[in-house]
């Protein structure tokens, strides 16, 4: 693995999912923030799965990896058990997992 492309991968990765996941928080208490990031990024590592180490390293290792956010998602899905949200935990957690795995599912079609 190539450490700089991930490094630079990961300072825009990063930065970019505080901005969207903030412009979503204006709106709503909702993650919807988290989930569409966690969704972009699934579809962003199918698309590169397949591509050069290079390639691979600086979008899906380093801006993927930190654009995306597991532990944000099991926090909003902690608060939700704490709030006593129960419908919208099963909904965050059905919808995440479900679109997360169609998004890198078409995006390893679209490059194969």
């Amino acid at each position: 693995m190539n450490t700089l492309y991930v490094i630079l991968g990961a300072a825009v990765g990063a930065p970019a999912r505080f901005a969207i996941d903030q412009y979503f928080r204006k709106f709503t208490d909702r993650p919807l923030g988290t989930f569409l990031v966690n969704v972009f990024g699934s579809f962003l590592i199918g698309l590169t799965f397949s591509k050069s180490e290079k390639v691979y390293d600086l979008v899906a290792v380093g801006f993927a990896g930190a654009f995306t956010t597991w532990s944000t998602f099991m926090l909003d899905i902690y608060l939700g058990f704490e709030l006593k949200r129960y419908r919208e935990i099963a909904i965050n957690l059905v919808i995440s997992l479900g679109f997360g795995l169609a998004a890198a599912y078409l995006g390893l079609q679209l490059v194969n």
